[in-house]
């Protein structure tokens, strides 16, 4: 299994630990909001009310979490056989919250079901179908819940009372700020709901039962550590991100919503001791002042946070004055990283090829362009009537940019719905959905006759306004950037309406370079000849090949210019230069050479071209052994 495989498996398991807490978060805070305000010791003490929160937490809670995790498996049916299973591990360890318990047997007694019925299907005789379905479910989940009563129930009270005393341990030990080493990475690597609500939470809500607080909740929950790194791009940081950055430090802090601040993170590396540290530090102060929450906070806002802080004691400041610690070590420790920093600017297209290069994952031929979207993938549909944005869990991120992009549906006057969801729970008849970048994979794994987007920041990527443009011209799949059936079986660059995109004088054959910015240049001063480009096009490719080389494989090279070199294309079109000998592009050898030039969109569709030409390397061949430009242009268009 190679790295990305077990990338994915590892987030596919962290985001179904979550998924089956985070849609019953309300009841969560139920629960909490009911303790910190009738217990005796709470706002406003009530007997009567307060009797309510043993059955919450005892039957309630770890109730829907079996029933969330056994409709993940098997929807409505396995929902109900998880639930019946979980009453064998409450009733089995009556005195311990089995929230452990129910994430372990709910989604069991989901699976047993399923096997069930795949292993019966059409053995049913007409008429008998409801009898076997319901006396099915009700056997196998009174026999999971026997088994959960006597086996799974004790086993997980003893692992339960094994992570409680590690945690006390650490704490009496003075170690728990350690923690953060491993936490505030896992979080950038979109672990942080499984940490959270998977790990966290059950043995915090444990915790909150012995001494009526949980210090653990605020573990990865504490907004601190992100909101000094927003703080520090908006007085230190360059281009995008510190214009970006104010609304970010916003919706980190108010919203809740952490997953703004971890493209910030990415664009250096470096910054990761930023929040390690600043989340040591608030892990410190809560040991030292004694802080924590009643119940999970979630999203991780101050708000939800001043919710869920018990009345008693000194709680409060305790909680607060973390937030405000982390937050200010966090941001000291960015501030000297981003000041010393010798690289002129970051924005957030340098941040997404370093993304690339950190999760191993190389650019696809959309992402050659250097925008900020990495990938596009499927068939982008017409009359599309519903968008979809995915995160992990379908309460951050995903949240953000629905509202965004639906805004400018709106303003554009589509009749489009653009919703957000966990990845786990796309819906099947989803049109459009938009992903980062690192969580693509799963996404298209879920719905994979979906038109797939992938972006680096959900705050502020121009695919909106592209997938708007689209839109809202009526586009089809080769006006989107993609080949119709019939070029993509012919590989046919069609030409556009006034113009061709490659004239025959435009391509050279049997050319030689000493290196590949020799060769850049000439592919640029080319299309400037060609009235494609203006002069500083050129050394706009020249940087472009900077960030990242643009060398495809297959001895295939697209040299193009940035994004700012937008304004200085004049008109679409490229060309073709044959270097049988090969340049050397990074350690790869390119025998044919693109130059690119795009205006509107429309190098997208040349790259689409191009890249059903250049997938086969029999293609490659034939064109690098072509005699002239007339006989290289006719391979293209015939394939």
């Amino acid at each position: 299994m190679n790295q990305a495989s077990m990338k994915v498996r590892v987030q596919k398991f962290g985001n179904f630990l979550s998924s089956m807490v985070l849609p019953n978060i309300g009841a969560f805070i139920a629960w909490g909001l009911i303790t910190a305000l009738f217990i005796p010791t709470g706002f406003f003490p009530n007997e009567r009310l307060g009797t309510m929160v043993g059955p919450m937490i005892t039957y309630l809670l770890p109730l829907l979490i079996g029933y969330t995790g056994g409709r993940l498996i098997y929807e409505q049916r396995g929902g109900v056989v998880a639930a019946i299973a979980t009453m064998g591990v409450i009733v089995g360890a009556p005195d311990t919250p089995m929230f452990l318990g129910a994430m372990i047997v709910g989604p069991l007694g989901a699976f047993v079901i399923k096997k069930f019925d795949q292993l019966i299907e059409g053995k049913i005789k007409t008429g008998f179908e409801m009898l076997v379905n319901n006396f099915s479910a009700g056997i196998l989940g009174g026999a999971v819940a026997i088994l959960a009563f006597y086996g799974i129930g004790p086993a997980v009270k003893a692992l339960t009372d094994v992570l409680v005393s590690g945690v006390d341990w650490l704490l009496e030990a003075g170690l728990l700020p350690l923690t953060s080493i491993l936490i505030e990475p896992a979080k950038i690597l979109f672990l942080n709901n499984a940490i959270n609500h998977g790990i966290l939470s059950p043995i915090g809500l444990e915790q909150v039962q012995q001494t009526g607080k949980s210090l653990l909740f605020l573990l990865e929950a504490n907004p601190g550590p992100g909101l000094g790194v927003l703080l520090a791009f908006m007085i230190f940081g360059k281009g995008i991100a510190k214009q970006s950055a104010p609304g970010a430090a916003i919706i980190h802090f108010l919203g809740g919503i952490h997953e703004i601040y971890f493209p910030y993170v990415l664009m250096k590396p470096l910054l990761l001791l930023a929040v390690i540290f600043g989340g040591m530090s608030g892990v410190f102060t809560l040991v030292l002042m004694g802080g924590g929450l009643v119940a999970p906070a979630s999203p991780g806002s101050i708000l939800a946070i001043a919710a869920v802080t018990p009345p008693e004691g000194m709680a409060y400041v305790a909680n607060f004055t973390a937030i405000f610690v982390a937050a200010a070590v966090s941001f000291l420790i960015a501030s000297i990283i981003l000041k010393s920093s010798k690289e002129t600017e970051e924005d957030m297209e340098a941040a997404t090829r370093k993304m690339e290069e950190m999760k191993g994952k190389k650019s696809s031929v959309a992402g050659a362009l250097g925008g900020t979207a990495a990938t596009a993938a499927g068939v982008f549909p017409t009359n599309v009537h519903k968008i979809v944005f995915a995160c992990d869990a379908g309460m951050g991120s995903s949240a953000m940019g629905a509202s965004l992009l639906r805004k400018k549906v709106k303003e554009a006057g589509l009749d489009i719905n653009v919703t957000n969801t966990a990845i786990s729970t796309i819906p099947n008849d989803s049109q459009i959905v938009i992903t980062q970048e690192k969580l693509t994979p799963r996404a298209q794994h879920k719905v994979p006759d979906a038109y797939h987007i992938s972006v680096d920041n959900f705050l502020s990527s121009p695919e909106y306004d592209k997938l708007i443009d689209s839109l809202e011209s009526g586009v089809t799949a080769d006006q989107a950037g993609l080949v119709t059936e019939s070029e993509a079986a012919t590989g046919t660059v069609q030409p556009s309406e006034d113009d061709q995109l490659l004239r025959e004088e435009n391509i050279f054959i049997n050319k030689k370079f000493n290196n590949k910015e020799e060769a850049i240049r000439f592919a640029g001063e080319v299309m400037v000849k060609a009235g494609y480009v203006e002069p500083s096009y050129v050394d706009e490719m020249l940087k472009r090949e900077e960030i990242t080389t643009t060398y495809m494989g297959n001895n295939v090279a697209i040299p193009h210019g940035t994004e700012e070199a937008k304004k200085a294309v004049i008109k679409s079109g490229f060309t073709v230069v044959q270097v049988p000998n090969g340049v050397d592009f990074d350690g790869e050898s390119a025998k044919l050479i693109f130059g690119i030039a795009g205006k509107d969109g429309s190098h997208l569709e040349i790259l689409s071209g191009i890249a059903v030409i250049c997938a086969e390397q029999d293609n490659v061949d034939e064109m690098v052994k072509a005699r002239t430009a007339k006989e290289l242009l006719a391979i293209i268009n015939r394939k």
